[in-house]
């Protein structure tokens, strides 16, 4: 199993300025993803990030562009699986709050399944930013890409999916919380409202 930290969007809606870099509770979204995925699997992340600084935001980690630029989320995922035949967690570099423990179940539930997502509670049903995906789901990505839908659940009905209940996702916090993400400056005020309040 590998790890993969999704930054390659253009954080048009944070202004252009990368998002991850951002603190909360004193410290980076990125550094905390990070470290979420590393206690999981044991071993560091790739970086999918497409800015020219990307190097310099975490020196310790392999950076790799997108394969399909302009493709969102999507395109992030199916750069991470790109890069081997092994499964891959991905987790998008804005979310402070997923922790090491949920990213654990997630891949442990992976066996089997073509992608390995939690359930969230919200308009998805699951959390496609916060999941594992193997080998199988390359092709169905690039149907996907290749007409255009760029929904990272565009290729869900072509593939094998295996979820983590609700029930077990909320063993490990809140999933509005864990699955939280840092899309605008409110986001940020909101995030630090949360740290503080969770002590």
């Amino acid at each position: 199993m590998r790890g993969a930290v999704l930054a390659g969007g253009a954080s048009t809606r944070y202004g252009g300025r990368p998002k991850g870099l951002l603190p909360v509770g004193g410290r980076r979204i990125i550094d905390r993803v990070v470290e979420a995925i590393t206690t999981a699997l044991g071993a560091p992340p790739t970086l999918i990030a497409n800015a020219a600084e990307a190097a310099t935001w975490r020196s310790d980690l392999t950076i790799v562009a997108d394969r399909r630029p302009g493709a969102g989320s999507l395109g992030g995922i199916y750069t991470a699986l790109a890069g081997g035949m092994d499964p891959v967690l991905c987790v998008a570099w804005d979310m402070p709050f997923v922790t090491a423990e949920l990213l654990a179940a997630l891949v442990a539930g992976a066996p089997g399944y073509d992608a390995f997502l939690p359930e969230s509670g919200g308009k998805l049903g699951v959390e496609p930013l916060c999941a594992v995906y193997g080998a199988g789901c390359r092709q169905p990505i690039e149907r996907a890409l290749a007409r255009g839908d760029l929904r990272a659940i565009a290729f869900h009905d072509a593939v094998r999916i295996g979820t983590l209940s609700l029930d077990r996702v909320q063993a490990f916090g809140d999933p509005a919380e864990l699955f939280f993400n840092v899309n605008h400056p409110a986001d940020l005020e909101r995030a630090e409202a949360l740290w503080r309040r969770r002590g």
